[in-house]
């Protein structure tokens, strides 16, 4: 149970740095300038460098979380998309290649009845 609580005070962690509101980045300047840490002129642009720290951090947790998702399905032996469309492409061309002779030889025999006929 206590591995649960500590999993949860994670995700709680990185929610807060890659979910953040304009609201809440106005939030935590304004105690930064309440507790003198921030002067009151710097305090939009503090606000504008927390939104994009966050958009900065969520792109990058969702980078880190498509990957290791590709990564535990190719361990799995998962077919992708683009095993699929591969497949699909080398049985086309499979199939292609195997009905082309048989569309030739008919071909013949059409063209050699006529004249078998005529003669």
């Amino acid at each position: 149970m206590a591995t649960n609580d500590r999993w949860q005070q994670y995700l709680d962690a990185g929610r807060a740095w890659t979910e953040m509101t304009r609201k809440q980045a106005e939030s935590v300047v304004q105690d930064l300038v309440k507790a003198g840490d921030l002067q009151q002129k710097r305090a939009k642009k503090a606000v504008d460098e927390l939104m994009e720290r966050s958009r900065k951090n969520a792109d990058e947790l969702r980078k880190i979380v498509r990957h290791e998702i590709q990564s535990q399905v190719s361990s799995l032996g998962i077919a992708t998309k683009e095993d699929l469309a591969r497949l699909e492409r080398k049985l086309t061309k499979s199939t292609a290649a195997k009905s082309a002779p048989k569309k030739a030889s008919a071909a013949k025999k059409a063209s050699a009845t006529p004249a078998a006929a005529e003669g």
